[in-house]
């Protein structure tokens, strides 16, 4: 199958609202408001705000998981039909090196595809590949596949009468954690389709112009490279997003366009650890505390430290179930005094013990396995 596929290589065509429990515990067990107000600028004029923007966006996504589950490279005849079944809390990601295809989602929305186009699915919706939009479909498992690593396998969809493909692709699902601002992936669309030429993706062409290489040669070690450049590819894609201001979506987007608010959830999301009161945070925008408090609550639908908590909370669940560090070490990076005070507050905040968050994860990862 490597050696027809030669020729083809070249150069493509806001959280729930919620209330602040009262007495709610903060890290170390410190009151949950009441401190002196600490220190702090905002970034001033033009200049200022763009670099904060910038802060902003690099801190959003310093904290964001993007990991391959598996990948499949299928070649396709020219009619086809495949069908991808719901994946919930994953995301799906495409890639047409070769031909053209119908993307049609569970709704019946149809999205054109052409070759160099990707698409990412961050809510991991059922949906199919079709060589045209009245193409009966077929489940993606259901297709012989031959392993070409451990994360990524080969499918041959065309019929023997068809020996050349007409359509090439490079498909998967990935885990997505946003970390502390998962609240952003609820707002995506179902849909993110790229046309790399797009302003919004600077660089993400030559990105894509690499896969095609990839899936097209079959060079030694492609299929780990591919890989590898499928998450780049899935990652700027989201940054692209957060850069264009988030399709003007509201709550904690219309939070970071605001000086007043967007250094105290900088602040924030830089010292999780910190027993932040709302003085403190107030005094990093410069603005007063009930200004500050009122203007947070009306803008994100929460309190300022129902936020912090809810954030320490969603950092921890990463840290337990991907990053697998020992649930001591995560109290201690969150400001905690003993491991039973982190335990109390991530049962009250996620509904279970913090041990359930890597016994999920692993029983996840053993299912992929399976």
């Amino acid at each position: 199958m490597t050696e027809r596929l030669r020729y083809l290589t070249g150069s493509p065509g806001g959280e729930t609202p919620g209330g602040e429990a009262p007495g709610e515990e903060a890290p170390g067990g410190a009151p949950a408001d009441g401190a002196p107000a600490g220190g702090g600028t905002a970034g001033g004029g033009p200049a200022g705000q763009f670099a904060l923007s910038s802060d902003l966006i690099s801190e959003l996504l310093t904290s964001m998981r993007l990991r391959g589950v598996r990948y499949r490279r299928v070649h396709a005849g020219p009619r086809f039909g495949l069908n991808f079944d719901a994946k919930p809390g994953r995301a799906y990601f495409h890639f047409l090196a070769v031909g053209s295809a119908v993307l049609r989602t569970e709704d019946g929305t149809v999205h054109e595809l052409s070759a160099g186009n990707a698409v990412f699915m961050p809510h991991g919706e059922s949906h199919q590949l079709l060589s045209g939009p009245d193409i009966p479909a077929r489940g993606i498992d259901s297709f012989d596949a031959v392993p070409l690593s451990n994360a990524v396998c080969d499918v041959d969809a065309c019929p023997s009468t068809n020996p050349t493909p007409s359509a090439i692709f490079f498909n998967g699902f990935m885990d997505f954690d946003l970390g502390g601002m998962q609240g952003l992936s609820r707002l995506m669309p179902d849909v993110m389709l790229v046309d790399a030429e797009g302003k919004r993706y600077p660089g993400l062409m030559p990105i894509l112009t690499s896969m095609r290489r990839e899936v097209c040669a079959g060079r030694v070690g492609f299929a780990g490279i591919l890989a590898r450049l499928a998450e780049v590819a899935a990652a700027m894609i989201v940054r692209g997003w957060v850069e264009c201001g988030c399709d003007n979506t509201s709550g904690l987007v219309a939070a970071l366009r605001d000086p007043r608010l967007a250094c105290a959830i900088l602040a924030l999301h830089r010292r999780p650890g910190h027993h932040w009161t709302v003085a403190e945070l107030a005094a990093e925008c410069n603005v007063s505390r009930s200004v500050f408090a009122d203007r947070f609550q009306t803008t994100i639908g929460m309190p300022p430290l129902r936020y912090a908590t809810e954030l320490r909370m969603l950092l921890a669940g990463q840290w337990l179930a991907q990053d697998t560090v020992p649930i001591q070490s995560v109290a201690q990076r969150l400001g905690y005094t003993s491991q039973a005070a982190f335990s109390r507050a991530f049962k009250r905040v996620t509904g279970r013990p913090p041990g359930a968050s890597r016994d999920t994860s692993r029983s996840r990862a053993a299912e992929e396995v399976d």
